[in-house]
């Protein structure tokens, strides 16, 4: 099986690493795992492409590759250039330093890539690591991953349904922000909201008297409704939702039906 990994925290950031160690043990070969990732950390560009300018793509490495674009340009850099003609099986972006739970979900250039795989007919998981009190301090904080991701992987391939959708499955695993010891198991969980909690912007005044606005989140340890995402990830569980780029309100359609004449 060869397997295709990438990020938005860069190719430098350390949970590429703990993915790297994750591919190798799913394929037990690692020649078998190739890496085409951000050369910059790209956080928060969701499924951005860079339509409008080419990007420098560089071998730091056999099979190690850094891209100047985002993680869904990372997919098909990878797809129709450092690994055409020989694609991956299995794609895995992460692991994000940070959850992407909730809304999240929705900024993150971690989902943007293993969308962009689905999109191409590639099977894609996204993982991340919540952060929070129970794993900042470790010497590891990525270590609940690192210790459980082979088998989360594992299951969701094992337990794939086969299918012909034009809008092909991901997967989103967030890992409890807990000590690998303390993860108590993994739960199936829809994509939840933290109720009050926003981006905003905060301004700033620059040393030359410019004005300028800084993106900032919300408090991360507020639970989503219970049984969603991020509250099972505050329990202690790691969370996995199926997902599919069809932004399409399936459930309200025939709320809309007078809208057609």
């Amino acid at each position: 099986m060869r397997i295709l990994i990438t990020n938005d925290d860069g190719i430098n950031a350390p949970g590429l690493i703990t993915l790297e160690a994750i591919a190798r043990e799913l394929t037990g070969n690692p020649e078998n795992v190739w890496t085409v990732a951000p050369a910059f950390e790209q956080s928060g560009v969701g499924h951005c492409i860079s339509y409008t300018k080419p990007m420098m793509i560089t071998e730091l490495a056999p099979r190690r590759f850094a891209a100047e674009g985002a993680p869904a340009d990372c997919v098909m850099a990878a797809l129709y250039d450092a690994m055409a003609g020989n694609p991956p099986d299995l794609v895995l972006s992460g692991v994000n330093r940070g959850n992407n739970s909730a809304e999240n979900t929705l900024y993150s250039g971690t989902i943007g890539a293993a969308m962009e795989a689905a999109l191409q007919g590639i099977p894609a998981i996204a993982l991340s690591q919540f952060f929070g009190p129970g794993n900042n301090k470790l010497d590891n904080p990525f270590e609940a991953a690192a210790q459980h991701g082979v088998n989360v992987i594992r299951r969701i391939l094992d337990h794939t349904p086969s299918e012909t959708s034009d809008y092909r499955l991901f997967y989103n695993v967030n890992f409890p922000p807990v000590a690998a010891s303390d993860v108590k198991g993994i739960k199936l969980a829809a994509q939840g909201r933290r109720p009050g909690v926003n981006f905003a912007t905060e301004p700033h005044i620059a040393p030359n008297g410019r004005r300028f606005l800084w993106i900032k989140g919300g408090d991360q340890q507020v639970p989503t409704a219970p049984g969603t995402d991020a509250a099972v990830n505050l329990e202690g569980y790691v969370s996995v939702t199926p997902m599919r780029a069809d932004l399409t309100d399936h459930v309200s359609f025939d709320a809309h039906k007078g809208i057609a004449t």
